[in-house]
This record gives C-alpha cells, sequence and structure tokens, in this order.
C-alpha cells in the first residue's frame, strides 16, 4: 500500500481526470451530488466559498496496492481502507468521492476531497508526507497486506535514466558480493559488467571513507544506490580478508588505479595483487624531514 498526496487549486481538472479514466467506477461519495460530474464539481467548489482565502482547496490522494493483494480488494475492501486512511490522516467532516482505476495491472484508488471542511475550516497538511508513510504502514500491518521487498519489485523495464543505471548497479553488487572472498574479485566481476568501483580516501593517507560505483556516464555514491551499500557496510561482507591489521587498528593498503613512482629500498607488499591493477599494494610516501640547518642560517642572516 502506497499513498501519493497532492493539492490543486482546481476541482474540476481533478474530478473530470479521476472520473474520466477508461472504466473507472465511482465507488463512494460524501457530501456532493452525483448525478453527473458537473455536479460532483459545483458541489466542491460551492464549499470552497467558506474560506476562500485558501489557495488550494484540492486534495487528491492515489492508494496503491500490491498485485499480490489484488483477490481480496474487492470494491467494498477499497473503500473500507480509503476511509480508515483518511481518518488516519485527520481527513473528516468534509466532501470526498472514492474512485477505481483499471488501468494499472495494480489495484489502486483515487481520493478526491475538499481541503476547507463542512464548517469552513481548512484540513491540515502539515507533515502529511511523514503521516501518510506512518498510515499507509500502519493499515498494511493491520490488514495483512503485502510488504514489498524494496527494489526487488521494480519493474526494470519502466526505468529511464539515471535510474536505470543505477538499478543495474544496484542488482549486479547484490549479486556479486556474494560470490567475491575480497575487495578485489568483486571489482574484477564488476568490471565484467561494465561498472567501475573508486574509493574515497582521507586526505593524503590510505584511510577509505566511501565508495561509488560508475557505469556509462553516471556515477553514483555507494549509499546513493542502497544504504546497505556503503563501503563499511560492504567491507564487513569480507571480513579481513584482504587487510593488513597493525595493532588494533585495520589498515587497507590497497589503492584503485593510483601508481607511485617505486621507493629505494622500500620492497613492494605482497598483501595484494592482480592483473588489474586496481588493488594493488604500494609503499607508503615518505615524509620530507624538515631541514633544521637551513631555518638555523635564515635565522642568523636576520640577525646579522
Amino acid at each position: 500500500m502506497i499513498g501519493k498526496i497532492k493539492k490543486g487549486s482546481g476541482f474540476k481538472g481533478c474530478v473530470n481526470y479521476v472520473l474520466g479514466k477508461e472504466q473507472a467506477v465511482l465507488l463512494h461519495a460524501d457530501g456532493v451530488l452525483t448525478e453527473s460530474r458537473g455536479d460532483i464539481i459545483r458541489s466542491f467548489c460551492m464549499q470552497t466559498g467558506m474560506n476562500p482565502d485558501l489557495k488550494k482547496p484540492v486534495g487528491h490522494i492515489a492508494l496503491s496496492y500490491s498485485t499480490v493483494d489484488a483477490p481480496k480488494l474487492t470494491d467494498g475492501k477499497m473503500v473500507q481502507l480509503a476511509q480508515e486512511y483518511m481518518r488516519e490522516m485527520k481527513i473528516t467532516n468534509t466532501q470526498y468521492i472514492i474512485v477505481r482505476h483499471q488501468d494499472r495491472e495494480h489495484p489502486h484508488v483515487h481520493i478526491v476531497f475538499n481541503r476547507i471542511d463542512n464548517n469552513g475550516k481548512t484540513i491540515s497538511d502539515r507533515n502529511d508526507m511523514y503521516r501518510n508513510e506512518q498510515v499507509c504502514m500502519k493499515l498494511k500491518a493491520k490488514h495483512g497486506l503485502y510488504f514489498a521487498g524494496g527494489k526487488e519489485q521494480v519493474k526494470q523495464h519502466r526505468l529511464k535514466e539515471p535510474d536505470k543505471s543505477k538499478y543495474e548497479i544496484y542488482t549486479a553488487v547484490k549479486n556479486e558480493i556474494g560470490k567475491s572472498r575480497n575487495w578485489q574479485q568483486l571489482q574484477e566481476r564488476l568490471a565484467e559488467k561494465g561498472i567501475t568501483v573508486r574509493f574515497k580516501r582521507k586526505g593524503q593517507t590510505d584511510e577509505i571513507q566511501g565508495i561509488s560505483f560508475s557505469k556509462g556516464e553516471y556515477t553514483f555514491k555507494g549509499s546513493e544506490i542502497d544504504r546497505s551499500f556503503s563501503f563499511s557496510k560492504l567491507d564487513k561482507c569480507f571480513g579481513y580478508a584482504g587487510m593488513n591489521v597493525a595493532g588494533s587498528q585495520r589498515q587497507i593498503t590497497f589503492a584503485p588505479v593510483r601508481e607511485q613512482a617505486p621507493v629505494p629500498g622500500k620492497a613492494d607488499s605482497p598483501l595484494i595483487t592482480g592483473s588489474l591493477g586496481l588493488f594493488s599494494a604500494s609503499s607508503p610516501p615518505v615524509d620530507e624531514e624538515p631541514n633544521f640547518n637551513l631555518r638555523k642560517k635564515k635565522k642568523k642572516r636576520l640577525k646579522l
């Protein structure tokens, strides 16, 4: 169950839309004449005269349900759920109509209501987006409605860019993370699918703070694709594989596509190597020692 809320200034366009769809059925109405669309529109408009200062008196809510619930969503059940939803959202003592549409494979109804109630008072829309989510969750649990499994329910063929690329990355990482023993393997598997992995480091150190994924011309932070795709959460999937533990701190010594000139006397770490060179270990940069003698000479010159 998902609710989408909109507000508008004119009842004519909204009523004509919800009742003008092919096979649209008016399931229930309260406070309006229903002999024709014109009667419904005039009934709504007459009540708006009780509060002409409200610029957007039209309330429009679409309640959509999973196709899994279709067998039990009779017209009567749809009306019951819509009315319960309205009560929970404090949309009471006002005019409204409930219209069922058949133009999509999933069951859904449209509620058109007057934000000016029968006493001329404005029905508040404060925090209505947040309240909408909470009410939908409550009604799903109460009536045993289907809880979708997140992104797995997305109809990929309907997606457009950049959402299409984002979903392809999500699917690839989700499928390959469990098959990979370390970061190198994951990156190689994703590269075969045209996906590049990049790591964000803290300043000039080797400490990794974040991760991003690129496919084609689009790049997304891991957390933008899914909350579970942040670097820290993905890293937990590998345990200590491919990591160099120094003392109590866990330090990552690989670097993505970053070549450095070899430092004399320092052997390259054999910890992680790969044909792609994306996780090759590199020697840490040698800090330059400050030339204190040069500073002393400068001070002496100043004294002279």
